[in-house]
C-alpha cells in the first residue's frame, strides 16, 4: 500500500500540486482566479471540504505578494480608497463561513454564476457596463456583501469584485493591486473563520500549507506574462476566464 502525503495517496497529491501550480499561474497572470480553479479542479478528486481547506493558506500566501506587488505605500492607499469594499467582503465572509455545511451549493453555484455569465457575454460583445461615479459608494458596498457572502462558503468572492473594477473602467495595476488587497484580507478571515468551523483542522491544515510551494512557483511565472500584456488583452483575457469560471459554477449548480 502506497504511504499517504499530507493525508492523500500520493498520485492525488500530485495531482493536486499540478492543479495548484497552473492556478498560480493564471493568478499571476490575471491577478485573480486561484481559489476558482483550485476549487473546481480539486473538488473532481477531493472532499469538498477538503479541496476548500487546501486553497486557503496558499491564498492567502499569493495575496500577500499581489497585494504588496507595487509596495506597502500603494497597498494602504487601495485600502484607503477601497475601505467600503474591503470591510464588506470580510463582514460577509465571517457571516457565510458556518452556512458552509447547512445550504444547498447547487444553487450558490447558480445564483453567482447565472449574473456572472450574463455581464462576461456583455462585457465580451463590446456593451460594456460602466457606471456612473455616483453609485459608486453603493456598487461597492453591494459587490462587497455578495462576495463576501460566496466567499465564505465556497473560498471564491473573486467575480463580484472583478466585475465590480470592469465597471468602472479600472487600470489594469491598479485592479491587480486592488484585488490582491481584497483577496488577501478576505483569505484571512476565511482562514481564522474556518478554524472555527473545523474545516481546517489537524488533518487539513498541513495539505493547506503544502500547497504554497506550488502556488507561489506558479504565480512567479505567471507575473512575467502579465508585465507583457497590454491594457485591451488583459481585459479580454479577464472576461474569458471569468466566463469560464460562470460556465463551470452553472454546471456544478445544474449537476448538483
Amino acid at each position: 500500500m502506497s504511504s499517504m502525503i499530507f493525508g492523500l495517496d500520493p498520485m492525488l497529491f500530485a495531482l493536486a500540486v499540478g492543479v495548484t501550480l497552473f492556478a498560480g499561474f493564471v493568478k499571476g497572470a490575471v491577478g485573480f482566479a486561484m481559489p476558482m480553479i483550485m476549487i473546481s479542479g480539486l473538488s473532481m478528486f477531493l472532499p469538498a471540504p477538503v479541496a476548500l481547506a487546501a486553497l486557503i493558506l496558499a491564498t492567502v500566501m499569493t495575496n500577500v505578494a499581489q497585494a504588496l506587488r507595487q509596495g506597502r505605500g500603494a497597498a494602504l492607499e487601495s485600502v484607503r480608497r477601497y475601505w467600503r469594499l474591503v470591510v464588506t467582503v470580510m463582514v460577509f465572509i465571517f457571516l457565510s463561513a458556518p452556512l458552509v455545511t447547512v445550504l444547498p451549493s447547487w444553487a450558490l453555484y447558480l445564483i453567482l454564476g447565472v449574473p456572472l455569465l450574463i455581464f462576461t457575454i456583455t462585457q465580451l460583445l463590446g456593451r460594456q457596463l460602466i457606471l456612473p461615479a455616483h453609485h459608486r459608494n453603493r456598487a461597492e458596498v453591494l459587490t462587497g456583501a455578495v462576495g463576501g457572502f460566496f466567499g465564505g462558503i465556497s473560498g471564491v468572492w473573486g467575480p463580484p469584485v472583478i466585475a465590480y473594477l470592469l465597471s468602472f473602467g479600472t487600470e489594469k495595476r491598479e485592479s491587480v493591486r486592488v484585488q490582491g488587497v481584497v483577496y488577501l484580507l478576505g483569505a484571512v478571515v476565511l482562514f481564522l473563520s474556518h478554524l472555527r468551523s473545523g474545516v481546517l483542522n489537524a488533518a487539513t491544515l498541513p495539505l493547506s500549507a503544502a500547497m504554497i510551494v506550488p502556488s507561489g512557483i506558479g504565480m512567479w511565472l505567471g507575473f512575467k506574462v502579465q508585465d507583457r500584456l497590454n491594457p485591451v488583452i488583459f481585459r479580454k483575457v479577464t472576461l474569458l476566464i471569468l466566463t469560464i469560471a460562470a460556465l463551470n459554477l452553472i454546471r456544478k449548480g445544474l449537476s448538483g
